[in-house]
């Protein structure tokens, strides 16, 4: 990766670029693009310009004392003596990029709004909102001169897109979800904490899912925003600031009253309903606690709210990311002590960090998330080495998305769970083995979470899942009527429909699926719907439908979706050409599925005509297991 202060690439605001790349090379006069600082108004700006012939003049505090002061470089000897002449020195110019024209000199105001109103220049104006501007600058808008685009935050999705871009790899959600919380949309100090956060370490990829754990590195940028943010505050405010940043959320009557009233009259602190105060920004709390000495600090944290039972909330968390999992209420998850501590790379004591790591893994893998669920699983084992749940997710996740030396790695420490080596099997494209493993799984003790019965929900549907479901539709039937929420219902559905090729009823378990957030499996079913219909324009539909849910997967790869990728192929000839992109030979395909030689070769021709290549070395890539 390179220096993440390097230019970042620009990603995020197509529709934004679209509508300024419009307003300055069409019919319109142009556009007013305003935004709160950092936002990136002055990078939109240079996008929709870029290749284009224009002239960029930008309002400066300094030039806002001079004449003409933006326009100095543009209006020689005496073409800044009056509007008339500036506007004629300017004739030769067909589109004008004005930066920060909330800082403009008065002169330079009036000139901007000349042009925009009467002569042909097509103009791009930046301002940052909320700060005062010139009477004529503000008009442009308010007149209806020109049209005003307001550049909003970018969302937590996009943050998350642009990271994914500049890191090279996907990030996972709860370090997106920080650096957005922190950084507001601000993009500036999003640069300035992923270049911070890379140079501590803090910053890592592991098995190619970025993370972030530990405090905010306090660097200089990052004390002069916050400085600059606080201003200056006396003796007493100073102290209740260090305060709560020792011992957010503070009960109000800790402190002062007055004080607290003039810190929440100030923005810097919040009170809410319950009167507890936190700092108004992220960044306070740090900055602050980085700038306090050993001893202050110490007293400072004597003074904080007593420690709660962590280990009993994060038991609590975990049961109900349990509960959840199993009645199909995993699209809302709202995040608790478990996150913070991950996030805060603390509760190194808790042993019960392991089991939430590893619930948040599995419940990531049943939305489809199956990257956040090797970064969940990678990070339990990062607090427990070993941890028999955690190795096991992460074998299940890293074969999911194909990665076969991870899953492998993962499969050899937690014990040889028969569920994790179905899957890894089926990676490595042995439906076979893999199938004798999930019904291991489903007739043992393997991959039972739920505790409510002598049968697991999900190990029973992996059956289903790998090509055998009329082997469990009863079983899954008699879960679905003692297990509460819809989701049991759900799959005992699908594996009913599965099991008789119900192309209809497929599609109708593939939506139920996707409305209760199980994207993934949502995208299997609607995939087996896809194979059972025999009206082409339905298939068609279907697999459209499958397509669109396994995007929104991280990569996933399982069985039926690597279907998708080669609906010519038979289910045999795809485990075929499975085996031999696993470095299988002919002959030893042809032992471990019973067939003979000449029948394996036989296939793989065929496989080799339907892809369009005979190189053995490239089927991994071709049937989309690497």
């Amino acid at each position: 990766m390179n220096d993440p202060r390097d230019r970042w690439p620009f990603c995020g605001r197509a529709e934004e670029l679209e509508t300024v790349r419009t307003a300055v090379r069409g019919v319109r006069r142009g556009v007013v693009v305003a935004g709160e600082a950092g936002v990136g108004r002055s990078r939109l700006a240079a996008e929709a310009v870029a290749g284009l012939a224009h002239v960029w003049v930008t309002g400066t505090r300094g030039g806002a004392t001079l004449r003409f002061g933006a326009f100095a470089h543009l209006l020689p000897g005496s073409a800044a003596d009056s509007l008339s002449r500036a506007v004629e020195a300017l004739r030769w110019v067909r589109v004008l990029v004005v930066d920060d024209a909330h800082l403009l000199d008065d002169a330079s105001a009036a000139l901007v709004h000349h042009l925009a109103a009467h002569d042909r220049v097509r103009l791009l104006v930046t301002v940052r909102a909320g700060d005062p501007a010139p009477e004529a600058v503000t008009a442009l808008w308010r007149r209806q001169v020109l049209p005003r685009l307001d550049l909003t935050p970018l969302s937590g999705h996009r943050t998350g897109e642009l990271l994914a871009s500049v890191l090279g790899a996907h990030v996972e959600e709860l370090t997106v979800r920080r650096f957005h919380r922190i950084c507001g949309g601000d993009l500036r100090l999003l640069r300035e904490l992923v270049a911070a956060t890379r140079e501590a370490s803090a910053l890592d990829r592991v098995h190619g899912v970025w993370r972030w754990r530990g405090e905010v590195p306090v660097t200089a940028t990052v004390r002069e925003l916050v400085s600059a943010a606080v201003g200056e505050v006396d003796d007493a405010e100073r102290e209740t600031l260090e305060l709560v940043a020792f011992a957010e959320p503070l009960a109000a009557g800790a402190a002062a009253v007055p004080v607290l009233e003039r810190l929440e009259a100030r923005g810097l602190v919040v009170i809410d309903d319950d009167l507890r105060v936190r700092l108004a920004h992220p960044l306070f709390g740090a900055t602050l606690r980085a700038g306090v000495g050993r001893l202050r600090a110490r007293r400072l944290s004597g003074t904080a709210r007593p420690p709660r039972d962590v280990g009993q909330a994060l038991a609590a968390q975990v049961a109900e990311l349990t509960a959840g999992g199993y009645a199909g209420n995993v699209t809302a998850l709202a995040p608790g002590v478990g996150e913070r501590l991950a996030e805060d790379d603390a509760g190194w004591e808790q042993p019960g960090m392991a089991d939430f790591c590893a619930g948040r893994a599995w419940l990531a893998r049943l939305r489809g998330e199956v990257r956040e669920a090797v970064a969940w699983s990678a990070e339990g084992m990062r607090r427990v080495p070993g941890h028999r749940v955690c190795s096991a997710e992460l074998s299940r996740a890293a074969a999911h998305m194909g990665d076969l030396r991870t899953a492998e790695e993962a499969l050899g420490r937690c014990g040889d769970d028969p569920s994790a080596r179905a899957w890894v099997l089926a990676a490595r494209g042995d439906l076979d083995g893999a199938l004798r493993c999930a019904l291991a799984a489903a007739e043992g003790d393997a991959g039972r979470a739920a505790g409510d019965g002598d049968d697991d929900l999900f190990v029973l549907h992996d059956v289903a899942r790998l090509g055998a479901p009329e082997l469990v539709t009863r079983r899954l039937d008699r879960l679905a009527e003692t297990m509460s929420g819809d989701l049991a219902a759900v799959l005992a559905d699908h594996a009913a429909a599965l099991a008789v090729r119900d192309a209809a009823a497929l599609d109708k378990a593939a939506r139920r699926l996707a409305d209760l957030g199980l994207l993934l499996h949502a995208a299997e079913a609607a995939a087996h719907a896809a194979d059972a219909h025999r009206d082409g324009r339905a298939a068609a539909a279907s697999r459209a439908y499958a397509s669109a849910l396994a995007r929104a997967c991280q990569g996933a790869r399982t069985p039926a979706l690597i279907g998708l990728a080669t609906p010519r192929l038979t289910p045999r000839q795809r485990q075929i050409a499975g085996l031999a992109a696993a470095g299988l030979t002919n002959r030893e395909i042809a032992q471990r599925l019973g067939l003979s030689i000449r029948t394996v070769a036989n296939q793989l021709c065929r496989v080799y005509e339907s892809l369009g290549s005979s190189d053995r070395s490239s089927l991994g890539r071709l049937i989309g297991l690497a």
